[in-house]
């Protein structure tokens, strides 16, 4: 299986990337092939709506967008993975996800296999919902089929993440490979 990881952290050993880590270990161990993006770390211009690309061409942006959606379309399954700030998914892999704008008819043809790994301080479900909501709003719009989610709640710094975060990264990884 192809995997592609988008991450949004800007912490490369925050709570989301943890379980991301976590995640490419039990997929690895069945012989998954992945690539990781960490969006936060890339050069990908926000989506300005120019319609330039008529949802299915060559973005007017000349940036590291062009290898992500190249992996994407080579992909089996997307990961996405990132802390929630302010309810709400960081902007650098919201950036990216935008993006996908330019390759709309080519992605939502191939019926990807979608995984939402993100984290939080609270424990609260109000700030999660609105994640959860836009995630399951992109899985129906973009043809996606969601193949789980960890909803990280209650990890603040990775010193204070309950195990079983960590264990169900790695069985979500292991069992969305096969």
């Amino acid at each position: 299986m192809i995997i592609t990881i988008l991450t949004g952290s800007y912490n490369l050993e925050g709570t989301s990337n943890t379980l991301v880590d976590e995640f490419i270990r039990g997929a690895s161990e069945n012989g998954s092939e992945i690539h990781r993006f960490d969006t936060a770390h890339l050069n990908i211009n926000p989506c300005t709506g120019c319609n330039t690309c008529g949802m299915d061409g060559e973005c007017i942006f000349d940036d590291d967008m062009k290898e992500v959606l190249s992996s994407v379309l080579k992909s089996d399954l997307v990961v996405f993975a990132t802390p929630i700030y302010y309810f709400a998914m960081t902007a650098p892999l919201k950036a990216c996800i935008d993006r996908f704008y330019s390759r709309t008819m080519d992605v939502s043809s191939k019926r990807l296999k979608t995984i939402l790994i993100t984290t939080c301080w609270n424990i609260d479900d109000s700030t999660v919902n609105p994640i959860i909501w836009h995630y399951e709003k992109m899985v129906d719009y973009m043809n996606y089929e969601d193949k789980g989610r960890i909803i990280g709640k209650g990890c603040g710094t990775v010193s204070m993440m309950p195990n079983n975060f960590l264990t169900e990264a790695y069985n979500l990884g292991k069992n969305a490979s096969k």
